[in-house]
């Protein structure tokens, strides 16, 4: 099997306020062909030694491979928390319209 070209990047944000500002600056940068926002997560983690939850919406985006790390540096740069979710799978298959859109959008 190819290596995958194209992949979904999972992150999570505080507030959809924050998320917005998140997927517009990748869009617009043109790391990302599309950030859907999904609300109302709840999230139970380790923290700093101890158990923790926190109310989050959690940010999907689409994109290439060869883009990871510029979305990486982003996110960084725009995210509130010390250590971000930002994980990334792979797109295993696609239909070849969706595929062909996500190369056009994205630089």
């Amino acid at each position: 099997m190819d290596t995958p070209q194209h992949c979904m990047v999972m992150v999570t944000a505080p507030c959809e306020e924050e998320a917005t500002r998140i997927i517009n600056r990748l869009l617009n940068d043109k790391i990302v062909a599309c950030g859907n926002i999904v609300k109302d997560l709840k999230s139970t983690f380790w923290w700093q030694g101890k158990l923790d939850n926190a109310d989050e919406v959690l940010i999907i985006f689409k994109t290439t491979t060869a883009n990871l790390i510029k979305l990486e540096q982003a996110v960084l740069e725009e995210h509130s928390y010390e250590v971000p979710e930002i994980i990334a799978l792979p797109i295993i298959w696609s239909h070849n319209g969706y595929a062909d859109w996500i190369d056009e959008v994205v630089e």
